[in-house]
């Protein structure tokens, strides 16, 4: 890997004698503290996230940000888009469903790609073959259909899944870095600050993604939120490839290596991140045939990012939540205030009564997102930390195109009611899984303790 900072290797995020009940001090910030910047010695009246600028460098945040905003407008860009150009909701679930599954297959390899060859070259690539796999997704979309034309959509829609650059997977990498470099007694706090800002950056772009595709093509055209993605992907990934927080990630393979096997345990929080996209994409699909009853399908990424406001703000507060609020109880808490909370989802019959079920919907949903997201930390070797983090920002993607596919075709049949159903499912997977965490980690730290 290019570079001058010599970093210090990125050790295990937890190690196998703490208690795996507890990501609030992960391993990854045990650090020697000689390895911290002048910097680190911040006052504690600054503010927890007044830490994260001083250790990553003030642009890294807004660019972090925005640069994933891309992929949070293609999953819904290409529903909308589909959708309008056929007139089906069953083909624009399709299409929908084939980002999701391409991202499922693509992610992990961009992953380990990074794992091994450093982040900057693997984003670069990636941005410019997004947007040539955007650019044909736009141009199948409105070439006159004939017997061929759902294949073709569905390919060129997989390309673009396959394609997409893992902005918030890898920033989360850089993040758990820069937090080992600078070591210190509360490193164990900044990272935790670290994974809730990370978790309302990816609720803020799914706000902000799903609404830029709802206001652009509902006053302009359906193909202009993918060709305003084409364009952010080619100007802010590579400014983020280039960003020299890269440089703090060490690389754990060279030639000949034996690569670290990745535990089963991970297997738990990625499944969650699909459950977690299936309850996403689901809702977004039902939203658009509950939408077309009263207004028009294209408003339904306006309605949809009503939950990610408070959805936002709850994965912000995550930072502040007591540290004996460990968390696999987070996880069964919050998931189970979801899965009571979507059973609501079918009691509205006006735009408004659904704006304050969604307002409220939201509150659990980040913090599960933050939660899982942590959990995977912990349970994934320090050098596959690419792979993880994009495997379970895959699942959200998969599990998104899962949910779009299956309530698209359930909107199709019997309406958006029957549609709603499916985010229900999705909660009540998530409850169960935490569950199973629960028992994981509790065995794992017995395990470390009898070690």
């Amino acid at each position: 890997m290019p570079g001058n900072l010599n970093p210090t290797p990125l050790p295990s995020v937890i190690s196998p004698t703490e208690s795996a009940l507890s990501a609030s001090e992960p391993a990854s910030a045990t650090a020697p503290a000689s390895a911290a910047p002048a910097s680190a010695a911040a006052p504690a009246r600054a503010g927890r996230f007044a830490r994260l600028p001083q250790l990553a460098g003030r642009g890294f945040i807004p660019l972090g940000l925005f640069a994933r905003v891309p992929l949070a407008m293609l999953t819904v860009g290409a529903l909308t888009l589909v959708t309008s150009a056929t007139g089906s909701y069953a083909v624009g679930g399709m299409a929908a469903g084939a980002v999701g599954i391409g991202a499922a297959f693509g992610a992990p390899v961009f992953g380990a790609l990074a794992d091994r060859h450093g982040q900057r070259p693997v984003l670069l690539v990636a941005a410019v073959l997004n947007a040539l796999a955007v650019v044909a997704l736009i141009s199948t979309a409105w070439i006159p259909a004939d017997g061929s034309f759902p294949a073709a959509l569905a390919g060129a829609a997989f390309l673009v899944g396959a394609t997409c650059p893992q902005v918030g997977p890898l920033a989360r990498v850089r993040w758990m870095a820069l937090v080992s470099r600078q070591g210190g007694k509360d490193a164990g706090r900044d990272l935790d600050t670290a994974l809730s800002y990370e978790g309302t950056a990816d609720e803020l772009t799914f706000v902000l993604g799903p609404a830029l595709v709802g206001i652009l093509a509902s006053m302009v055209a359906p193909w202009l939120p993918l060709a305003l993605a084409v364009v952010m992907t080619l100007t802010l990934v590579p400014a983020f490839a280039l960003h020299p927080t890269h440089k703090a990630v060490p690389l754990k393979r060279t030639a000949g290596a034996k690569a670290a096997r990745i535990p089963a345990a991970v297997a738990l929080p990625a499944l969650a991140m699909v459950a977690m996209g299936t309850f996403f994409g689901s809702t977004q699909t039902a939203l658009s045939s509950f939408s077309a009853s009263f207004a028009s399908s294209e408003v339904a990424g306006l309605l949809y990012s009503v939950m990610g406001v408070s959805s936002a703000a709850a994965a912000l507060s995550v930072a502040y939540w007591s540290r004996r609020f460990k968390p696999v109880s987070r996880w069964m808490v919050s998931a189970a205030a979801m899965s009571g909370l979507a059973l609501l989802l079918a009691v509205p019959d006006s735009l408004g009564g659904m704006i304050g079920v969604l307002l409220v919907l939201g509150l659990p949903v980040g913090p599960v997102m933050v939660t899982v997201f942590t959990i995977g930390g912990i349970v994934a070797p320090a050098e596959r930390l690419g792979t993880v983090m994009t495997a379970l920002a895959s699942g959200i993607v998969a599990g998104t195109a899962l949910g779009a596919f299956l309530a698209g075709q359930l909107a199709q049949a019997d309406g958006y009611q029957a549609a709603f159903v499916v985010p229900v499912v999705a909660a009540g997977a998530l409850f169960v899984l935490g569950l199973a965490a629960a028992v994981l980690l509790r065995n794992r730290a017995r395990r470390g303790a009898d070690a």
